[in-house]
């Protein structure tokens, strides 16, 4: 039996395995706040529902920090008053 390869130095190969894609999506996303991480690929795991989750991560460096959606989103220009506001 051949070896599977390894990845290189400072990354890592990681398999979720779950029972829902919602399930592994959660895992992959608490790795992707710790790691930076690539795309994640996903496949069926059989007819029952079951998801397997594959994705590599970056040992070395942590991810960008993601900003809260209040300091990341920009103004419309539009300074006017709602309707539904008083």
């Amino acid at each position: 039996m051949k070896s599977p390869e390894h990845p290189s130095a400072g990354r890592a190969d990681v398999r979720i395995v779950a029972a829902s894609p919602e399930a592994a999506r959660q895992v992959a996303d608490a790795l992707r706040r710790r790691f930076a991480a690539t795309e994640q690929r996903s496949y069926p795991v059989d007819d029952s529902g079951g998801t397997r989750l594959h994705l590599t991560v970056d040992t070395t460096h942590r991810p960008e920090p993601a900003q809260p959606w209040l300091v990341s989103s920009r103004s419309s220009g539009d300074a006017r008053t709602q309707t539904d506001e008083i």
